[in-house]
């Protein structure tokens, strides 16, 4: 099994920067992408960002030319650059996983359990 552990998040003021990363807890074996999700308590889990190895990176508009992510495969390591943050950017960042842990295994969504964004004057 795999376990993704995220952290970075805390409280920031408005028009701060934090930084999020997540790292799983072993190699795959093949990564077909890797995306951060946020979620406010009550509602839908929300598309922030991904990194996908045949398409690239995309963005939610919200997010678009503020939030940056960076994934490195060999390592199984997602960041989640973010500046100019706002109020309506709090909620629990989880980050996620597409891929093979063997060869011999399926394609399997792999998912941590989130760290805090707070943004508040």
């Amino acid at each position: 099994q795999v376990q993704l552990v995220e952290s970075g998040g805390g409280l920031v003021q408005p028009g701060g920067s934090l930084r999020l990363s997540c790292k799983a807890s072993r190699g795959f074996f093949s990564i077909m992408s890797m995306a951060w999700y946020r979620q406010i308590p009550g509602k839908q889990r929300e598309f922030v960002a991904r990194q996908h190895s045949l398409s690239g990176s995309n963005y939610t508009e919200s997010v678009e030319g503020r939030f940056f992510i960076s994934g490195d495969v060999f390592g199984a390591t997602v960041d989640l650059q973010m500046n100019n943050l706002k109020p309506e950017d709090t909620a629990n960042y989880l980050c996620n996983i597409d891929g093979w842990i063997e060869e011999s295994t399926g394609r399997t969504n792999y998912w941590g359990t989130g760290t805090l964004v707070a943004v508040s004057s």
